[in-house]
């Protein structure tokens, strides 16, 4: 199965909206998803981004909070998403971060004037 980065981000902020530290991938999608969203939720989870925390719930770790930071705003993940296809179309999640993140840093200086 590949990854599906938008998929990845659709579940990180799912998880984040859901208000609490535990989340059921399964509840309430429908059969023919399942598969697709426990297969990226494995990946997040190699990735560190969440941590199990019973048979079908899941936290978000410190690591996926800085990643939903940098990429929750849709016209930064939007320019993220072109910065990997112009340079290619592969990244891996790491750099995808950086590469949010350095859009944020961007948006920050733009808006404030302070350089991180």
């Amino acid at each position: 199965m590949k990854r599906d980065n938008d998929l990845i981000r659709a579940l990180l902020l799912e998880m984040k909206a859901k208000g609490d530290f535990r989340f059921d991938p399964i509840e309430g999608t429908p059969e023919e998803d399942i598969d697709k969203r426990m297969y990226h939720l494995k990946l997040l989870g190699d990735a560190g981004y969440v941590a199990p925390v019973g048979k079908y719930s899941y936290r978000l770790t410190n690591h996926a909070h800085d990643f939903i930071e940098a990429m929750r705003d849709e016209g930064i993940w939007n320019r993220t998403k072109d910065a990997v296809a112009q340079s290619g179309g592969n990244a891996t999640l790491d750099i995808i971060k950086q590469i949010a993140v350095g859009f944020l840093k961007k948006q920050i200086r733009d808006r404030t004037g302070v350089d991180l």
